[in-house]
Parts: structure tokens; sequence; C-alpha cells
């Protein structure tokens, strides 16, 4: 009778446990929040690059992702600024297949993201670890006709091994943590992440 009881109580605590990690509530629960911290988001994302070992980050820079760029100079990953979004993921493709290293690119939204299709293709087919970071509107906007707003997630899940939207700054850090060693585990290939810009920016 006492190890029925036992094993109920180890599989309700079990079960507590798997729907906070899924539902992604044990961060809010075990982490307390600096209210006054002065860091944003684009200061996560740099700080997970860094960590990481990424050193060049290709763009085109664009305003939903300018908070990125700018943490990335600040922590010395080279920002490389290309004429084009698809010629950002051809450079971040070839550094990846170069190094060994997942090759990352930082485009803006809408048109940014949809540049790229080519680029991503090809590095799904050659088997290239890449991490595209992609601009978005507003949480609160999107499907709104805000600005270069369109279903980036469609577009990308067909070509990419995980994709995934940040809706909120806690689920930063493990996203791209995730993301990255998806990119290069098993068969390698290109991941997405799409962030929002009220995630990136440093809200007063």
């Amino acid at each position: 009778m006492f190890s029925f009881i036992l094993f109920s109580a180890i599989l309700l605590v079990g079960s507590i446990l798997f729907l906070l990690k899924k539902l992604n509530i044990h961060h809010t629960l075990l982490k307390k929040v600096d209210k006054t911290s002065k860091r944003h988001g684009g200061e996560l994302v740099a700080q997970v690059l860094k960590s990481h070992g990424i050193e060049f980050v290709f763009t085109l820079v664009g305003g939903h992702i300018s908070p990125i760029l700018v943490a990335c100079e600040t922590l010395k990953i080279k920002v490389i600024d290309t004429r084009h979004e698809v010629n950002a993921v051809f450079a971040a493709d070839a550094v990846a297949r170069l190094s060994g290293k997942v090759g990352v690119a930082v485009v803006t939204a809408g048109p940014g993201l949809t540049n790229t299709v080519t680029a991503i293709k090809n590095a799904q087919m050659a088997e290239s670890p890449l991490l595209l970071m992609g601009g978005a509107a507003a949480t609160l906007l999107k499907g709104r006709g805000a600005l270069q707003d369109i279903d980036q997630m469609c577009l990308f899940k067909p070509l990419c091994k995980f994709t995934a939207t940040i809706t909120r700054v806690q689920e930063i850090i493990p996203t791209l943590q995730k993301a990255l060693q998806i990119a290069q585990s098993g068969t390698p290939g290109p991941v997405f992440v799409e962030f929002p810009i009220d995630v990136l920016i440093l809200m007063n």
C-alpha cells in the first residue's frame, strides 16, 4: 500500500514538472525578474551567440532587427552588412561549411525574409547548420496590417529543421539554445527564429 502511494506521488510530481516545462512556465516560477534591468532582448540574443562561439553575423540592416545588431557589435561579434538578404544567408552558409560552426544571418521582417528563401533551400539541400533570425511586427499588431507583416512561419516550416516565434523575452535564451543545437544535431540544416520587435527593444 505504501509503495503504491509513493509511486502515485512521484507520478503526480513528475506530471506537474512535465507540464510546467511543456508550457514554459518553469522559467517564470523559478527565476526572479529584475524589474530595474536595462537589458533588452537584442542583448540576450547577442549573449547566446557569443556563448556559442559565433564570430560573424550577416545581415541587411533593418529596423526590426537593429537591437540584435547593435548588441552583437557591442560584444565584438562582427556584423557584416550585405546588399541583399539572400547574400547574407549565402554568406552564413559559406561560413558554416568552411568553419563547421553554425552560420548566422539576421534579416528584417516581410520582404527581408522572403528574399532569403532560395538561400535557405540551398542550405537545406547542402545540410549546412544555419541560424536565420528574422524580425516581425509587434506581437499585438500581427495580422492587423502592420508594416511588413506576413505569415513568415508557414514560409519556413517546410525548409527548416526547427522554427519558432519568440513571444516573451524569457523565451529568447532557451529557444536560441535549442535552435542552435538542432541546427547541428543529426543531419545539419537551417533553423529559423522569428523576433517580434516588442521582444527586442527596451520598454519603459
